[in-house]
């Protein structure tokens, strides 16, 4: 979230059970423990987000 001052509108976590951990920005999926069988490094999460706004 510091990262993108201010940037993000929301931020929404919706839980769940089984360890599933997604990520989505605007309705895209952009992470997905269950698909890849570990939690994501923050550098990678905000990679993805800033592919995203390019």
């Amino acid at each position: 979230m510091e990262h993108f001052r201010g940037n993000i509108k929301e931020v929404r976590l919706i839980t769940s059970s089984g360890g599933v951990f997604e990520v989505t920005v605007n309705g895209e999926k952009i992470y997905s423990k269950k698909e890849t069988g570990q939690f994501p490094e923050v550098e990678e999460v905000i990679q993805q987000i800033e592919r995203l706004d390019s």
